[in-house]
């Protein structure tokens, strides 16, 4: 959720309407620095305030034992059930919402070893153990953890460590006064079994440990640009008046080649829409998994399980040195307001973190810096042209906005704050819901003592400056109304700069042996050195992320001298031109890309027009004509509404949910049967290469793979593959992420040449698009390996 939620925005446009119009001609034409002056008192505390506290109630990111003891329970169940994974994530939000110091959050983390356990992840559930002891486990409960501990050792191969913490235990064990009960004797008969494992291991020696974290990885060959940080040799910055800041090619460079490493300058998690609750709600905890749950809230890693943070429920951290770097830097303000946050969305949140990362010294030098051209706001042409004709030589990139004073251009505040903020051409509505907004949250900082944390100050400097002003409660102090003024230039910044870190995500059960993902928008980001390229709806270049880091990636050859070019999100191979430049008018621009051009300027319907169209249900020849559709075949007479069509297709499609249904509740026969008709109906209805024949023969592949029948499977995912190809290209990603499905099905199913031969196309394309080091590429290599290794009879009878 990008904006605030929409009883907000409501909100906001009430007070809007209700504001003399004198004064709302003049926040209208009013500067960044005016609108936030002009607008302080306008956040009614009887009123808009009001509102907002109520809305702050149904984002819940507080502590909250009772759903603590909710959440431990439901583990607890999903526990006895066998399913680890789902209780690993309960046992954590459970913990995330014990208090500090309460010694029920051992109990939480000695249950989520237990999980980890039996899921065979030993070294974390070592930590757990570890976890429950610091956090003050009961001593009358302890001997079971203990053994539990030294079982972990001992499955490590660590047989020393075990005798050690298995002695241990066996003193807490006799240590307990009921020596008949059930309990007691269990123990016994563990303690003992355990003694007979050690034995046996006793004389072997111990397995090398392996180094903490990930594996070094062999890094790309790099040369990185003594101008641009984090960018190849291969680019140059340039600037003009019609595409502003961009990037060239200053040599020619091949498919593949790696063009920029970066690491986000500020990123924020999107929550996931369940954490958001209905007004009086009584059923206030989710049990559902969200991106909240799901990765670490400062470095986006996946986590199996989460170190919660200390004085809110919400935040939620890989590791211990995660959680202490996060609170450092930015948590120890943002903890508190966390409700607010997530009600007014996540571009005013990276707002707040951009300006917490960057100082408050330096956010303040800039502000003030920006109020000397405050009169080019309104005409930013003007200075382009100026700067444009400076660029031409090596001394004039110095005054390209974003550089520093000897010409380089930075991943640094300084480059965030010189992205265009566009406040001209935002409407007034937006500028002054964007404004209320980031005054709440200064206003919050203020009532809740958080003004020097903000600041970059201790209390005591605080206290020790002199007073030059009373403030009212509705008047905000002149550092935090700096504040707000950089924020709000943030919040319209990222309107057209704000970059989606995406992940491949599984999509369903993981049970499948074939596992289909796709791609999730899981954070917001500033990536300055990024947000240098471009739009063009035909992309010379593929971006992928890891964590907080993006690589952008050739995908086709760029001779020197033309420009590196990036899709904001339409693309010629998903919609159609109109469709592309309606959505492109968000970001401020009409777009005269090649793509854009070719479909404007013939009469020749797009690629995604035809490809997508209906088929006469007669003889099949595709139809033509807007409300009213006739048969292109001029022997056929049949005329059809395009309204009746749309009315099928929707049907259609329902029907496929359903499909899909059926398989998630393993009636795999009932969902082919479905897939099957709705294969037939399509038929009558859509042209071949439609993408949505395409969608069936995949799901059809995915029920025959569940059912074990490979050849089947194989067969319709080849056809998906022939479909997508079309739309999309031979070389796409899109291409290379359907061939790795059908090389995990030509593997399962033992077709181990033509698994090779698919592994190798996959290679060669993701390998392009996400770098030799992505998770598809070590799995398709894993799988290289495996069949390889094969004895050579199967290999020559395959």
């Amino acid at each position: 959720m990008a904006l605030p939620v929409e009883e907000w925005q409501l909100c906001a446009a009430r007070c809007w309407a209700a504001l003399d119009p004198a004064l709302r001609e003049r926040l209208a034409a009013a500067s960044l620095h005016d609108t936030v002056r002009l607008g302080c008192g306008l956040l009614r505390p009887e009123v808009e305030a009001v509102v907002l506290q109520r809305l702050c109630r149904r984002a819940r990111a507080g502590k909250e034992p009772a759903a603590a003891r909710f959440y431990r329970e439901e583990g607890n169940r999903l526990f006895g059930r066998r399913q680890y994974g789902a209780a690993v994530r309960l046992y954590s939000q459970a913990a995330s919402h014990e208090l500090p110091g309460s010694s029920e959050v051992s109990l939480c983390f000695a249950n989520r070893s237990a999980a980890l356990f039996y899921l065979g992840c030993f070294e974390v559930c070592l930590e757990d153990i570890a976890r429950a002891e610091s956090h003050g486990y009961p001593e009358r409960l302890l001997p079971k953890v203990l053994l539990r501990k030294a079982e972990c050792l001992l499955c490590l191969g660590r047989s020393q460590e075990a005798a050690d913490a298995l002695s241990v235990a066996e003193s807490k064990i006799a240590m307990d006064g009921i020596m008949t009960s059930p309990t007691y004797q269990t123990l016994l008969e563990k303690l003992s079994q355990l003694k007979v494992r050690i034995h046996e291991k006793e004389g072997c020696p111990e397995p090398a440990r392996e180094a903490c974290g990930d594996t070094q990885k062999e890094s790309e060959i790099w040369e990185e640009n003594d101008s641009i940080s984090g960018a190849s040799s291969s680019l140059s910055l340039s600037f003009d008046t019609e595409r502003g800041r961009h990037l060239v090619a200053s040599h020619d460079i091949l498919p593949g080649q790696s063009l920029l490493k970066e690491e986000a300058f500020v990123s924020v998690l999107c929550p996931g829409e369940s954490r958001l609750l209905q007004d009086n709600s009584e059923t206030v905890w989710d049990t559902r998994a969200t991106n909240a749950d799901l990765y670490c809230h400062r470095c986006l890693r996946q986590l199996l399980v989460s170190v919660p943070c200390c004085g809110c429920s919400y935040a939620k951290y890989c590791s211990q040195k995660c959680a202490d770097m996060a609170w450092g830097q930015y948590h120890r303000t943002e903890c508190s307001l966390g409700s607010l946050l997530l009600t007014l969305g996540v571009f005013c949140h990276v707002a707040l973190r951009t300006v917490l990362l960057a100082g408050f010294a330096e956010v303040r030098r800039l502000v003030e810096w920006s109020h000397d051209g405050d009169k080019d706001l309104h005409n930013p042409e003007a200075r382009y042209k100026h700067l444009s004709e400076a660029a031409d030589t090596r001394a004039g990139t110095r005054n390209i906005p974003g550089c520093n004073n000897n010409g380089q251009y930075q991943s640094s505040y300084q480059a965030v704050f010189n992205l265009l903020p566009h406040a001209e051409k935002h409407s007034p509505e937006h500028k002054f819901l964007c404004m209320l907004s980031v005054v709440a949250i200064c206003k919050q900082l203020q009532e809740a003592g958080l003004e020097a944390a903000a600041l970059n100050q201790e209390p005591s400097e605080k206290l020790s400056k002199p007073k030059t002003c009373e403030k009212t409660s509705d008047e905000l102090s002149p550092e935090l109304k700096t504040m707000a003024e950089a924020m709000l230039r943030h919040v319209l910044q990222l309107h057209c700069n704000a970059q989606a870190i995406t992940v491949m995500q599984e999509a369903g059960s993981r049970d499948g042996a074939v596992v289909k993902k796709k791609p999730v928008r899981l954070a917001t980001a500033f990536f300055p050195v990024l947000s240098l390229l471009n739009h063009s709806c035909w992309p010379n270049i593929s971006v992928s992320f890891s964590g907080t880091v993006v690589t952008v990636r050739a995908s086709q050859p760029i001779p020197s001298g033309q420009e590196v070019l990036h899709c904001y999100g339409p693309h010629r191979c998903r919609m159609r031109v109109a469709e592309r430049q309606q959505l492109l008018r968000q970001y401020f621009f009409e777009c005269r890309c090649q793509a854009c051009l070719e479909e404007l300027e013939s009469d020749v319907k797009s690629v995604v027009a035809v490809r997508n169209s209906f088929c006469c249900p007669s003889c099949r020849a595709p139809m033509q004509g807007e409300d009213m559709l006739c048969c292109s075949n001029e022997a056929c007479a049949v005329s059809v509404s395009r309204e009746s069509l749309s009315h099928r297709l929707q049907d259609l499609q329902q029907q496929i949910k359903n499909a899909l249904e059926l398989l998630r509740a393993r009636k795999a026969d009932q969902a082919i049967k479905m897939l099957q008709k709705c294969q037939m109906d399509a038929g009558n209805l859509l042209s071949p290469e439609h993408l949505l024949m395409g969608e069936m023969e995949d799901h059809l592949a995915q029920v025959y793979a569940t059912l074990g029948k490979w050849q089947e499977a194989a067969r319709h995912l080849q056809r998906s593959i022939e479909i997508v190809e079309v739309h999309h290209g031979p070389s796409s990603v899109e291409i290379g992420h359907e061939l790795f499905k059908l090389a995990q099905i030509l593997f399962n199913g033992f077709a181990v040449s033509e698994a090779l031969s698919t592994i190798q196309r996959a290679e060669e394309i993701l390998s392009v698009h996400c770098g030799p080091q992505s998770t598809q590429i070590q799995e398709l290599q894993e799988m290289k390996t495996c069949l390889l290794e094969l004895p050579r009879s199967i290999l020559q009878r395959t």
